[in-house]
């Protein structure tokens, strides 16, 4: 139960409100708190963008950052040794390695995206710290080296749409589901399924704005606003109230990336 007048809150865990499509991020944020949600995690691509997401994190208080190379993104020098570098500068406010992971469906060989990951998760080992995972037609090979590097911090899989058996199996190794704007969808009867045979300690909300419009946005802007009406759809899957999804993967979110300690 909600104590009466107390405010619903929420903490959007993945947004990239350095993107251009952003011209106005204060904005974005003053409108997001209007719909409660009050804190945010913006994770990184590539080299591009690790100053911008560190520009942020200390010009806004309730955005924390992380920093990673994204499968998308991977180049002939992906500057691995700068991360490991400002991943050691900021390390107090650091809250993840990521955006990383692997991807199925795109041109770039699997063995050189499994090099590039493979150093991120040595890296998120070295430091102690969570990984924010793409995992995109790729559940059963990222799910092989997280398993081979046991990680004590686990993270989360960013956007999670696989099976029950491979969710149980990213949970057993520490790890939280993202669940975004694809649960809003009439047609998402899979994942809306999986997740009612897991619990609410299991998974983080996110937008993953501004891209993964919700239902019936499709061709908006995404933005954090969003994640009220995603737990809107997410206490209907638990059949529990509204307040208790905020509270309870706002818990979630705070354990996993350590937010009281990072700022």
């Amino acid at each position: 139960m909600n104590p009466k007048n107390t405010p619903i809150t929420f903490i959007d865990s993945h947004c990239h409100l350095d993107f251009s499509r952003f011209s106005d991020v204060d904005s974005v944020i003053a409108t997001a708190k209007c719909h409660g949600v009050t804190q945010f995690i913006v994770p990184s691509v590539d080299h591009h963008n690790w100053q911008a997401v560190l520009n942020l994190a200390k010009r806004h208080q309730a955005i924390f950052f992380a920093l990673g190379v994204h499968p998308y993104f991977l180049s002939t020098d992906n500057q691995l040794a700068q991360l490991s570098e400002l991943a050691q500068q900021h390390h107090a406010s650091l809250v993840a390695i990521g955006e990383i992971g692997l991807d199925g469906a795109i041109h770039t060989p699997l063995t050189e995206q499994l090099t590039v990951l493979k150093y991120q998760l040595k890296l998120a080992k070295k430091f102690d710290l969570p990984v924010i995972c793409h995992a995109h037609k790729a559940y059963d090979p990222l799910l092989k080296q997280l398993r081979i590097y046991q990680l004590v911090r686990g993270g989360v899989i960013h956007g999670f749409s696989g099976s029950l058996v491979q969710a149980r199996e990213f949970i057993k190794l520490g790890f939280k589901l993202g669940i975004g704007g694809g649960v809003t969808y009439p047609r998402a009867t899979k994942i809306k399924t999986t997740l009612s045979q897991l619990s609410l300690s299991d998974i983080l909300l996110e937008t993953d704005a501004p891209d993964m419009p919700l239902h019936q946005q499709q061709g908006m802007i995404n933005t954090p606003a969003n994640v009220a009406l995603i737990a809107q759809v997410i206490a209907e899957i638990f059949n529990t109230s509204l307040s208790d999804v905020a509270n309870q993967t706002t818990l979630n979110c705070q354990q996993i990336f350590r937010l009281d300690q990072k700022q």
